[in-house]
């Protein structure tokens, strides 16, 4: 479990966070979003001790130290793989820093290959892959010496969709080992799919913080996805309803003013008989992170 109290930091005299609070459980994904420029890589680099900060950071009671670093997989925004290595060069390089000898290495990279479904062979050098198959080679060295604690910054960043599912899969493989994971990413969709947990930041400061589906309930249940004869017009026109939108999957996205609609509308589409879709739902991560980010403009 990572814990978080009271962190600040400043770069010269310019503060970029403030009193962050919070805690990361073990076999849990927490979601930490913002803004570019909020603070979170800041976050991930005193978490890492890679910069100064006053506040408290602790791992599983402890404070942060030395020799916690063996525990530790990050894989940074900024990929730092070496494009003249082979692929089993930059591995064991990376690995052997994390305490793994060379015949434990050749083990379970053969494995790991295969896992994250590597276009390639140990020997071929990094230059010769594509941008994604270089992504997961750097999650190989994120992974292979088992961290318990996982930070992971923008991790499906320039990925195609399917290989951000098989990143996702690992993702998700290493959460029901126990780990504690934490991920930063601006695609709503991906946090709320994987995330128990989120955090947002925003110019430095907390204005999130939570379970994910608490976090959204929160809101109130305001949008209604619904499939109907209506005319969207007629439907835009129900009290209650602020605006009808038209998704590309044919349904209707209702914005309402207050939750509590929802029954009269629903007795009004429905008539007492039956309807093929009627979804009352909060308003989505994404439609969330854009009010909160716009209330720090």
């Amino acid at each position: 479990m990572l814990t978080i109290k009271q962190l600040n930091k400043s770069f010269g005299n310019k503060q970029v966070l403030y009193d962050v609070n919070f805690t990361a459980q073990d076999g849990h994904i927490l979601g930490l979003i913002g803004k570019n420029g909020s603070g979170k890589t800041t976050i991930f680099h005193s978490i890492l001790k890679f910069v100064e900060y006053s506040g408290d950071i602790s791992i599983d009671g402890h404070p942060f130290g030395a020799g916690d670093y063996n525990s530790v997989g990050y894989l940074p925004e900024e990929r730092s793989l070496l494009p003249k290595f082979k692929i089993k060069q930059q591995i064991k390089f990376l690995a052997r820093l994390k305490g793994m000898d060379d015949k434990e290495i050749d083990k379970l990279l053969a494995d790991w290959m295969l896992r994250l479904e590597v276009k390639g062979k140990v020997d071929d050098k990094i230059k010769s892959l594509s941008k994604g198959n270089q992504q997961k080679v750097q999650m190989i060295a994120t992974l292979i010496h088992n961290p318990q604690l996982i930070i992971l910054d923008e991790p499906f960043s320039g990925l195609d969709p399917l290989n951000v599912e098989i990143m996702k899969r690992e993702i998700l493989n290493q959460k029901s080992k126990g780990a504690t994971v934490i991920f930063s990413d601006h695609n709503m969709s991906n946090v709320e799919e994987l995330c128990d947990d989120v955090v947002m930041i925003d110019n430095g400061k907390v204005v999130l913080n939570g379970n994910t589906y608490d976090v959204r309930n929160k809101f109130g249940l305001t949008r209604i996805y619904v499939r109907t004869s209506m005319a969207i017009e007629d439907l835009a026109k129900i009290e209650g309803v602020e605006k009808a939108e038209l998704l590309n999957d044919g349904r209707i996205k209702l914005y309402l003013t207050s939750a509590e609609y929802g029954y009269t509308i629903f007795d009004i589409l429905s008539q007492g008989k039956y309807i093929q879709t009627f979804d009352q739902e909060p308003p989505t991560l994404n439609e969330i992170f854009k009010q909160k980010a716009g209330e720090g403009l």
